[in-house]
């Protein structure tokens, strides 16, 4: 089973799926042999052979097209967010609903997860354009730590550095929800008027260090997210999955830019 953080990787009905799709094709295979002359069996395995796409199967190729389309529709809502500030919260709140709603639906959507990326676009561009009029450049840095993080993370999987295990799987999910709560106590003390400042609680050396915290949540995240792509290909999952681990992708690198911005901006504003 994998280990990674989509729920749809990890649901019972993407485990039957991917058993269903490789018995399909080993039966396919024995039944077309017990028909055909030695020739037609020597011409058939002198062919090449099926790549997984062909086959119906998930492949890095599909997953890669994927979320680079995902990720396409998200700077191109951040375009008009950048444009139109106002639309932040739109995007916030209907990103919100279209993330939850994609979270927990038994199949992937590929209209609702596209969706998803163009709301959350409106979200980031309309709050980078907010602290880019305090603080000048920081959107570039932000974007540019995002990726960097993102190709470090990816390097050290690869690398065989840094794997998801059952125990660290186990503290991220504690420490992600107590990172949750107190994301939500704070908002909800800002919105109150019971703390101020711009991050509220979230400001300053504290700030600073739960931001690190956050950002290391995230480079697990992605973690995870890997394993479950490998884990999907190497057992031979439905391609639509593609969708499932972009949206995860997409999901988790939003959130690292978002948690960079506010370090970032705290940062400046110390200066």
């Amino acid at each position: 089973m994998a280990l990674g953080g989509n729920p749809v990787f990890n649901s019972k009905n993407y485990r039957e799926q991917a058993r269903a799709t490789g018995a399909t094709g080993a039966a396919s295979t024995t039944y077309a042999g017990q028909n055909m002359s030695p020739q037609a069996l020597q011409d058939l395995y002198s062919q090449p052979s099926a790549s997984g796409m062909q086959m119906g199967r998930l492949t890095y190729t599909e997953v890669i097209n994927k979320t680079a389309l995902c990720l396409g529709l998200v700077v191109i809502g951040a375009a008009i967010g950048w444009q139109l500030p106002a639309l932040m919260l739109v995007g916030a709140l209907v990103g919100l609903v279209l993330g939850l709603v994609n979270s927990f639906k038994r199949e992937p959507s590929p209209i609702l997860i596209m969706l998803y990326a163009g709301f959350e676009g409106l979200f980031l561009g309309g709050i980078s354009s907010f602290f880019e009029t305090m603080y000048p450049g920081i959107a570039v840095q932000a974007v540019l730590a995002t990726f960097s993080v993102f190709a470090v993370t990816l390097v050290l999987y690869r690398s065989g550095k840094y794997r998801a295990t059952p125990k660290m799987t186990k503290m991220f999910m504690i420490a992600l929800i107590g990172y949750g709560l107190f994301s939500l106590l704070n908002l909800v003390l800002m919105l109150t008027g019971a703390v101020g400042g711009e991050f509220g609680m979230r400001s300053g050396g504290l700030g600073l260090a739960i931001g690190a915290f956050a950002v290391l949540l995230a480079t697990y995240a992605l973690v995870m997210d890997f394993t479950s792509v490998s884990e999907g290909v190497r057992n031979g999952a439905p391609a639509k999955m593609a969708w499932s681990a972009a949206f995860g992708l997409t999901v988790t690198l939003i959130w690292l830019y978002v948690e960079i911005l506010r370090i970032l901006a705290i940062l400046r504003g110390n200066d």
